[in-house]
């Protein structure tokens, strides 16, 4: 007798979960990188997985969030068989890496959720390479709302903010983008760039520290977007907060600060309550990375 995919038993102990109740509409379920623990199977098997329930119209994936189970007598996959176009394969491979992550993204994930062969997905997009680089032009589209300020350094936040929207919006963005020294060859990207160039251009700055300092600020904000990718996928894979995290972890800090081990950073948590959000940390970040810029305009004489 064959023995049943391990894929196909996962499919089938998820299904039976959400048969029985114990996972409810709108619950999130195992992600790719906790099915691959609790069952102890490869990232591919746990995609396989989810990918059969999606086409079952079982679950359904919600960006910023992660898999959930669909609502009843809601539509299947928002993806059909036929229609398929290079346009459709992206923002279908983007609400992919929204809600799972970069790591969750192959050719054969995403034509098993258009119900093709992966081979189909080829005709229009030619690898993975391409359709990554493709999904960051794409949502690298546009500039900041508003008119432009007056002053550089205004003009600056204007822009880093802008493009902290894009890596909180698109947690995987950062890393798809992060190669300082051979940068993507991306149209939108390129925009972005100029729109920054331009701002540092007649400040008394040389060619050499203008394209520097832009690099610095871009990769300010990637470093920082990384642990917004890191986050998310900690969500899913542990539904907590991290408000919830800190509070699960609670007991044990209190007994490695009472040890005396590490007199400063025990006396700074007495002496003040931190909020450690993401984009405090980035503001406070810039406006120190923007202190330095102030400062070489000063020495330059600009």
């Amino acid at each position: 007798m064959a023995t049943e995919p391990p894929y196909l038993r996962i499919a089938g102990d998820i299904r039976r979960r959400i048969a029985s109740g114990e996972l409810a509409p709108g619950t999130r379920i195992p992600s790719t990188r906790r099915i691959t623990q609790e069952w102890g199977v490869a990232m591919a098997t746990a995609t396989k997985a989810l990918a059969t329930l999606n086409q079952e119209g079982l679950v359904r994936a919600v960006p910023g969030v992660g898999t959930v189970v669909a609502e009843p007598g809601r539509e299947g996959p928002a993806t059909p068989r036929h229609g398929l176009t290079r346009d459709r394969i992206i923002r279908a491979a983007i609400a992919l890496v929204d809600t799972e992550g970069l790591a969750a993204l192959s050719m054969r994930r995403v034509a098993t959720d258009f119900g093709v062969s992966t081979m189909a997905l080829y005709r229009h997009v030619p690898s993975k390479g391409e359709l990554v680089r493709l999904m960051s032009e794409a949502v690298f589209d546009g500039e900041p709302p508003g008119s432009r300020p007056p002053g550089w350094r205004e003009q600056l936040e204007r822009e880093a903010r802008w493009l902290w929207g894009r890596y909180q919006r698109h947690p995987w963005l950062a890393r798809a983008m992060a190669a300082l020294t051979r940068p993507m060859a991306s149209p939108h990207a390129m925009r972005y760039t100029e729109r920054v160039l331009s701002t540092l251009n007649g400040l008394g700055l040389t060619p050499t520290q203008i394209i520097h300092v832009h690099l610095a600020l871009l990769g300010y904000a990637q470093g920082v977007a990384a642990a917004v990718e890191l986050e998310s996928q900690a969500r899913q894979d542990t539904g907590m907060t991290p408000e919830e995290w800190m509070a699960s972890n609670e007991l044990q800090l209190e007994r490695i600060q009472a040890a005396g081990s590490y007199p400063v950073l025990s006396t700074l948590f007495d002496q003040e309550e931190f909020d450690l959000e993401l984009d405090t940390l980035f503001e406070f970040g810039l406006a120190r990375m923007l202190d330095g810029v102030e400062s070489l305009i000063g020495k330059n004489g600009g």
